[in-house]
């Protein structure tokens, strides 16, 4: 819930025909609207949930996506089906020499990947079918990146439909020493029926697979993305052996706001926190604060406001991405 070289700062989108947030936000609650009243959320806990408190009873049941290539059967969310291409990068080194130029060749595949990103969505005549946004928020048992584990995990597709939502807690194998920010307790994630990290991800990646636009790109937005929910994401897929997906891109909302802020004068300091955002925009929340989902929901129409101030169409937020390869840059040159 928390400067970089950045290919979409030297590229322009042409001028074509674009949607904006307005309209994408307007579409996305009409296929809300729709689906209304019928089952809108995967949860990996099969069991019954008290709202956005937990209250998980029954045992967790694994029912992993599946997607169709080339005529193979399938379980895809309603009304289309997906075809997904996922890039895998996988090199075997047995010298430091050859691994020396291994990680060279990794850095310029990425460079090459993200510069070939920004190039086919500013060619793109409509960036709407191209890009995904989910919002998405975590809870840990601590603040330290390297020490501390997720417990929670919540994503809202905003375009909306049947399975828009995925929420589960993670068990982090573990003591829950902050139970009194979010009031996630040790006895309720320390449990055999909740999922430990290494075996929410596989499902995880397979749920995002299932919300992918053909041949299109995942933007992920959080508040305080940056230095919060990404690196934690980011070590929690390392320490289990996974790479986080080359057509991931991430937005932080947290300098949106300051940007917002500064353009009706105001100072900084007068909040940019996503309670003071609600506040300010009259936005009640859903549930309790610092819940995953609860906080998702909050911020997707705090997103909404904050992109119409900001006259930030979708090519713009996109714009304003980063990369995990970023980070990782940035932590080496400090």
């Amino acid at each position: 819930m928390r400067t970089v070289l950045m290919c979409f700062s030297i590229l322009q989108v042409p001028r074509c025909r674009i949607h904006n947030l307005a309209n994408f936000w307007r579409e996305s609650s009409r296929s809300l609207n729709r689906t209304c009243g019928k089952n809108s959320s995967f949860r990996l806990l099969g069991s019954k949930a008290n709202g956005m408190e937990g209250g998980y009873s029954k045992r967790w049941i694994r029912r992993p996506l599946s997607t169709k290539t080339g005529g193979e059967s399938q379980t895809t969310r309603k009304g289309k089906s997906t075809t997904i291409g996922h890039e895998i990068l996988d090199r075997t080194v047995s010298t430091r020499s050859t691994l020396k130029i291994e990680k060279t060749e990794v850095s310029d595949f990425h460079r090459n990947r993200y510069c070939d990103i920004q190039q086919k969505i500013a060619e793109s005549e409509d960036i709407a079918k191209l890009v995904t946004v989910i919002v998405f928020d975590i809870e840990t048992t601590g603040f330290s990146r390297q020490n501390e584990r997720i417990i929670e995990i919540a994503l809202q597709d905003l375009q909306g439909g049947e399975n828009s939502t995925f929420q589960t807690l993670v068990n982090p194998g573990r003591h829950v020493t902050n139970s009194d920010i979010h009031h996630i307790t040790t006895q309720m994630v320390c449990r055999p029926d909740v999922p430990r990290m290494e075996e929410l991800i596989p499902i995880l990646l397979q749920y995002v697979k299932s919300r992918q636009k053909l041949g299109g790109y995942v933007m992920f937005v959080a508040h305080n993305a940056r230095t919060f929910d990404v690196p934690f994401l980011v070590n929690e897929f390392g320490r289990h052996h996974f790479e986080i997906p080359q057509n991931w891109l991430f937005v932080d909302t947290r300098p949106l706001a300051r940007e917002m802020l500064k353009m009706e004068g105001l100072k900084v300091t007068s909040g940019t926190s996503l309670e003071a955002l609600c506040k300010k925009y009259n936005i009640q929340s859903v549930g309790k604060a610092h819940r995953a989902m609860a906080d998702v929901t909050a911020l997707s129409l705090v997103l909404q406001r904050l992109t119409f101030d900001l006259k930030l169409p979708l090519s713009g937020l996109v714009a304003k991405h980063f990369t995990p390869s970023e980070l990782t840059s940035a932590k080496k040159k400090k």
